[in-house]
C-alpha cells in the first residue's frame, strides 16, 4: 500500500503506481491450544512500496507482532504468501531462508535483544558472521553502522554499561548493518522512556528520509505511530487503513 502522499504524487506526474516490495496476500495465521483454534488474523492483504515509512497498530494479541515475524520468515503462515523483493518468503526451505534473513531483513527488538558477554560492536557484527565478508570488512560495516547512529564511542562498552536508548540504538546498529532490504521494529519504543523513545522514532525518521530505508514499525503508541507515512489497523482478524 503506497501513502497518499505518493499515489497522488504518482497521479500528478501520470506515472504507472511502483511495483510493491512487499506483497502480502491472502495470509492467515493460527494456533492450536489444547483442543480450541486460536484465529490470529485471516485473509490479510498488504502491500509496502521501497522507501515507505508504515505504522502497524492494534490492541494487544491482535497478531501485529506475528505478522511482523511471518514477513521476517521467522514465523509460517497457514496459507497465503509474502513476496519481499519479488522473492516468495513462504516457500522457501531452511537454510536458503536464513541465509536471505541475514541479507533482507533487519529486525529491531522491543527489549533490544542484546547478547551481554558481547561489546556493542560485536553485537552489531553478529549478522556479517553469516556473510563471506573478510574481518576488515565486517569492522568497517560495524563501525559505519555505530556512526549513523551516533554511538561509534560505544563501540567497545558492554550493554549493562549503556542506558536503554542506547542499547537500542546498538539494535539499530545491527539492523542496518547489512544495509537489509527492509526494517522490522517491533514496539521499539515500548521499553523505553518518552525522551529515548523519541530520539529512537527521531533516528527512523533519518534512517527512511536520509537513506531511503523502508520501514515497518509495529506500536500501541499514537505518538509512535504520527512518525510514519502511514498507519494500518490490525483488529479482530482483520488489516484495515
Amino acid at each position: 500500500m503506497s501513502s497518499p502522499a505518493s499515489e497522488a504524487a504518482s497521479a500528478e506526474r501520470g506515472a504507472s503506481p511502483r511495483p510493491a516490495l512487499v506483497q502480502i496476500s491472502g495470509l492467515s495465521k493460527s494456533y492450536r491450544r489444547g483442543s480450541e483454534t486460536i484465529h490470529v488474523f485471516d485473509d490479510v492483504d498488504l502491500e509496502m512500496h521501497d522507501g515507505e515509512f508504515l505504522a502497524l497498530m492494534g490492541p494487544s494479541g491482535s497478531g501485529k507482532s506475528t505478522l511482523l515475524n511471518i514477513i521476517a520468515g521467522l514465523d509460517t503462515p497457514d496459507k497465503g504468501s509474502v513476496v519481499v523483493g519479488g522473492e516468495d518468503v513462504t516457500r522457501m526451505k531452511a537454510r536458503r531462508l536464513a541465509a536471505w534473513r541475514a541479507t533482507h531483513i533487519g529486525f529491531v527488538f522491543q527489549f533490544y535483544n542484546l547478547l551481554p558477554v558481547l561489546t556493542a560492536a560485536q553485537n552489531v557484527e553478529l549478522p556479517l558472521l553469516l556473510t563471506r565478508l573478510s574481518k576488515a570488512d565486517r569492522r568497517r560495516h560495524v563501525m559505519t553502522a555505530l556512526e549513523v547512529v551516533g554511538l561509534t564511542d560505544r563501540a567497545e562498552h558492554f550493554p549493562k554499561q549503556l542506558s536503554g536508548g542506547q542499547q537500542q540504538r546498538v539494535g539499530i546498529a545491527r539492523a542496518i548493518v547489512s544495509d537489509p532490504t527492509i526494517i522490522l521494529a517491533d514496539e521499539p519504543t515500548g521499553d523505553l522512556d518518552a525522551s529515548s523513545g523519541d530520539e529512537i522514532l527521531t533516528l527512523l525518521e533519518r534512517l527512511n528520509a536520509e537513506f531511503s530505508k523502508t520501514i515497518l514499525i509495529v506500536t500501541h503508541d499514537a505518538h509512535a505511530a504520527e512518525r510514519a507515512q502511514a498507519t494500518m489497523h490490525l483488529d479482530k482478524g482483520e488489516l484495515v487503513r
